[in-house]
């Protein structure tokens, strides 16, 4: 049996709109790609009033994930990845992966 690191996804829903499925399914499918253990989907809806990475880190830390992978870098404030974040865990856009052949 192999040892395959856990991943989860990332996404506001109030950026991915009406393409909500169709961004779930590229980062699933990324994940796989990659040749991590998808653990899960965090979505963040800017409307319930909690804080937007919180469940994110914690369910990073519940699961020991290795990475989380977002549709794009406009999925967080300001279009920035938070350093808090990337001292957690690798972050993997899709956006930037777009293009490449798997195995790359």
């Amino acid at each position: 049996m192999h040892y395959k690191p856990a991943a989860l996804g990332y996404l506001r829903s109030d950026v991915s709109g009406v393409s909500q499925l169709w961004d779930e399914a590229q980062i699933r499918r990324l994940a796989s790609r990659l040749g991590y253990d998808f653990s899960g989907m965090v979505l963040y809806d800017p409307l319930s009033g909690r804080p937007p990475l919180a469940r994110l880190k914690a369910q990073a830390t519940r699961l020991d994930a290795e990475a989380v992978i977002v549709p794009g870098a406009d999925h967080f404030e300001g279009g920035q990845v938070p350093e808090s974040l990337v001292r957690q865990l690798d972050v993997i856009t899709v956006s930037l992966r777009e293009g490449i052949p798997p195995g790359q």
